[in-house]
């Protein structure tokens, strides 16, 4: 009967470890595959020794069962401490290796010396074989390394329980039933000393409770997952090297891409041919700068046409085994779709910002009319400055254009097209002030209380361009408006109106346009006087630089005077 039990186990124990063939994966716990391989070979001991018919046969029976009690909780600690993700150093557990084996070593001596076993005589119980032993020196320190291992791995995992959240609690709850069961089952044969032996069973449910674990435990390991997941896509392609350049393989995408790959020869050096030269320089742009791995391999089908290209973005890495840097690793991504999709994007962007473009030109050209049909109708009231504007932002023009070609003032060319786009606004203040003021017949000149008055329009002028630009996204430009509106009658040494400002404290904008207001005020008809010819205009410009105009714009307005008289000339 108890032959046939064991039997049952052993027939039980080798299905359970063909399961585990059969799920079998690269990347298990070794210790798993010595657990499975272990259990079969002492339920086996356990067959043999309920068949055995004499003391030698008994003898090498158990000794082939207690290959399980001298190794198997070894390997269960091992994979305990794997799957807890506990670090035991290799000279650790090549030490417990080398005790177990030497443990081992000890029950091989078995009928030869008194190490393990000081005697042993075979017995019938009820018909069954029964060993009768008396344990030896080495059979006490096997109870020993028995017990400090089981306590080794319930100690593992009730620290990953409490301590470690990223190891699953489902494989952390089945691991402490074989460690549990495998030293319950062989104490309690000794305990009450029973014919009959559990440890078998424990093995066997062992086994099962692995069998579960091993099913799942490779979902847990991204790194694994995502490695087959890899291999398994089929829009992936890789090649591998060595340090040296040699070809270690590929996969069959990276063969099609890359046909040439089937005429190399494993362990081949690789990148002499001319088909090879494109993978060589990815590994040598890799070598040369680690951080320059990204390439582009494109495909194309010899028709001309591009729409038919395929894109892969090139992936160059270290080759690892383990821990360790073993060669080279060339990876390519099929990015066809995106590349297609983001050329698709670019084109409809360039149509769009076109259309926008447009658009947004002709909205600022109207923009730009509106201002200067104010600027004309505020100047039409006024009975001394026709043609003012537009000779005025010519003059403002004339000036900027020296000033750049001069090079002492760095001015960008967004300010420069700013001011003069600003100039025809300087007095949009004017629509402010009363039309007795602003329409006095000549020839005389204005009341003080007048003259007063009539400075308004500078600080008018520049709330009226607030108000109006207030919601123009164009912030930098409505500044420079305000500006040259506000401050076109300040003068260098602080004598000038609104603010009485003094040097560089008076914006650029402003100095420019206070030579070009002057001088058209000079050179022009009004109806309290005739105009001054170029001659004495000029004398009174060049008299007010250091004064009323900003010295440093001196020799630009000279460099301008010959364009300006010619303008003028003619208008």
């Amino acid at each position: 009967m108890i032959s046939l039990i064991y039997g049952i186990v052993f027939i039980l124990s080798v299905i359970l470890s063909a399961g585990y063939i059969y799920i079998w994966h690269k990347h298990f716990d070794v210790n798993f595959t010595m657990v499975f391989t272990l259990v079969p070979i002492a339920c086996a001991g356990y067959v043999l020794l309920a068949n055995s018919t004499d003391l030698g046969s008994a003898i090498t029976s158990t000794q082939l069962i207690y290959i399980g009690g001298s190794f198997l909780q070894f390997f269960i600690a091992m994979s305990i401490f794997n799957l807890c993700k506990i670090n035991v150093p290799k000279w650790v557990r090549t030490l417990m290796f080398v005790v177990c084996l030497l443990m081992y070593g000890s029950v091989l001596s078995a009928g030869r010396s008194n190490l393990f076993y000081r005697s042993a005589t075979l017995d019938l119980v009820d018909g069954t074989p029964v060993l009768v032993k008396e344990y030896g020196p080495m059979h006490t320190l096997f109870y020993v390394l028995l017990i400090i291992f089981f306590i080794a791995g319930i100690a593992a995992i009730v620290y990953s329980y409490f301590k470690k959240k990223q190891i699953p609690r489902r494989i952390l709850s089945l691991l402490l039933i074989p460690d549990i069961v495998c030293v319950m089952g062989y104490f309690a044969t000794k305990l009450f000393d029973l014919t009959f032996e559990f440890v078998p069973i424990g093995y066997v449910l062992a086994e099962f409770v692995y069998l579960l674990i091993a099913y799942r435990v490779n979902l847990y390991d991204v790194s694994d997952t995502v490695i087959d997941s890899m291999v398994q896509e089929t829009s992936i392609g890789y090649i591998s090297f060595d340090f040296k350049n040699r070809y270690l393989g590929s996969n069959d995408v990276a063969k099609a891409l890359i046909p040439e790959l089937n005429d190399v020869a494993v362990d081949e050096v690789f990148g002499y041919k001319t088909a090879q030269r494109k993978v060589r320089h990815y590994l040598d742009g890799f070598k040369n700068d680690p951080a320059n791995n990204t390439f582009l391999f494109t495909v194309t089908d010899g028709s001309g046409n591009t729409d038919n290209d395929r894109y892969y973005n090139v992936n160059v890495n270290y080759l690892y085994d383990g821990n360790r840097k073993r060669g080279y690793i060339v990876t390519f991504a099929d990015d066809t779709k995106n590349r297609k999709y983001i050329k698709l994007l670019d084109n409809y962007n360039e149509d769009l910002k076109a259309e926008v473009e447009e658009k947004t030109s002709h909205i600022v050209k109207m923009h730009d009319n509106l201002i200067m049909s104010l600027a004309m109708m505020v100047e039409s009231r006024d009975n001394s400055t026709g043609g003012h504007i537009k000779r005025t932002s010519e003059g403002v023009r004339i000036l900027i254009d020296e000033i750049r070609k001069e090079g002492i003032l760095d001015l960008d060319p967004e300010f420069c097209k700013d001011v003069i786009k600003a100039a025809p606004m300087h007095d949009l203040g004017k629509i402010a002030v009363d039309d007795a003021i602003l329409r006095k017949p000549g020839p005389g000149r204005f009341e003080p209380d007048e003259y007063e008055k009539m400075k308004t329009h500078a600080a008018e002028g520049a709330r009226v361009i607030h108000e109006i630009l207030k919601n123009t996204d164009d912030e930098r430009f409505k500044v420079i408006a305000e500006n040259v509106a506000h401050y076109h009658h300040e003068r260098y040494d602080g004598s000038g109106y609104p603010d009485r400002l003094v040097g560089d404290d008076i914006p650029l904008e402003a100095r420019i346009m206070a030579i070009a207001d002057v001088y058209d005020a000079l050179v022009s008809k009004r109806v309290y006087k005739e105009a001054y010819d170029f001659k004495k205009a000029d004398s009174i410009i060049m008299e007010g630089m250091g004064t009323q105009f900003d010295p440093k714009l001196k020799s630009a307005y000279e460099n301008a005077r010959p364009r300006l008289e010619e303008y003028y000339s003619k208008v």
